[in-house]
């Protein structure tokens, strides 16, 4: 009998919707990047009212990206049409059913009930907004990316030469977003939900099931906000908080790690 042959691995395809009234262009080289992570973006579309200069750094990237840019004008002084016009696009992909999970690319509130709604349906929801973003939004998501992480790190430009350099011809160029200083590692919350989740014969952890544990709790949690790479690099960083154990494969195969609270009677 001839052998069949495996069904390829489903992929995950998401929405990307992006306010561009309320997302820096300056971070859409590591928005796409940290998207790859959770699967592929189907559809990536962008809002705002492309008549206005406001969003000309936008318009510089939108095709190197394959972002499709939806224009909404503004038709009274003080209303926010764009926000209308994302909250219906994204109704409308929902009920084609074709998408597993929603990228929602703003630091406004006003999509707080869209999040949740998409929720409601079963899909995942990832948040990406400024460290500004309001607790409620960011709540509403599965996970939230603050954009700041995002930023590409400034990269240092040579000074130009004096003979050159005249106040005539030279225009002083916008010094680049800083990277935001690493903040305090929650080391209380952490231990708190390895306590919550361990079983009582065993006090380790798989180091997943403790990532999706502080995620369901916090949203914005991420090992980047505190200066480390992954929540591993975290955990080795706090020998004093924290036990780290690989197990399995020795051969070259990845191995699986495990964590506990540091001081537990053996």
């Amino acid at each position: 009998m001839a052998s069949r042959t495996p069904a390829p691995r489903q992929q995950t395809h998401l929405a990307v919707l992006i306010d561009a009234d309320n997302a820096p262009a300056a971070i859409v080289e590591g928005l796409f990047e940290e998207i790859a992570k959770y699967g592929i973006a189907s559809v990536k579309r962008i809002y705002g009212d492309w008549t206005k200069p406001q969003l000309g750094k936008w318009k510089q990237v939108l095709l190197d990206h394959s972002i499709q840019p939806m224009q909404q004008f503004a038709y009274t002084s003080g209303k926010n049409a764009t926000d209308s016009a994302l909250i219906i696009d994204a109704m409308d992909l929902l009920y084609t059913r074709r998408f597993d999970g929603f990228c929602l690319v703003s630091s406004d509130s006003d999509f707080t009930r869209l999040a949740a709604r998409l929720r409601e349906e079963g899909l995942t929801v990832y948040g990406f907004g400024e460290e500004k973003t309001p607790k409620p939004f960011v709540s509403a998501c599965d996970k939230f990316i603050y954009t700041e992480i995002l930023r590409a790190s400034p990269e240092a430009e040579p000074a130009p030469s004096s003979e050159k350099s005249t106040a005539a011809n030279v225009e002083e160029a916008p010094k680049p977003a800083a990277k935001p200083k690493p903040q305090k590692v929650p080391l209380d919350f952490i231990a708190k939900v390895l306590d919550d989740i361990a079983d009582e014969d065993d006090d380790w952890v798989h180091l997943g099931a403790l990532g999706q544990n502080i995620s369901k709790l916090r949203p914005a949690f991420d090992p980047r906000l505190y200066g480390f790479k992954k929540l591993s690099d975290l955990i080795k960083g706090h020998p004093k908080r924290f036990e780290l154990q690989a197990r399995g494969a020795t051969n070259g195969g990845s191995k699986d790690f495990y964590v506990r609270n540091a001081g537990i009677a053996r």
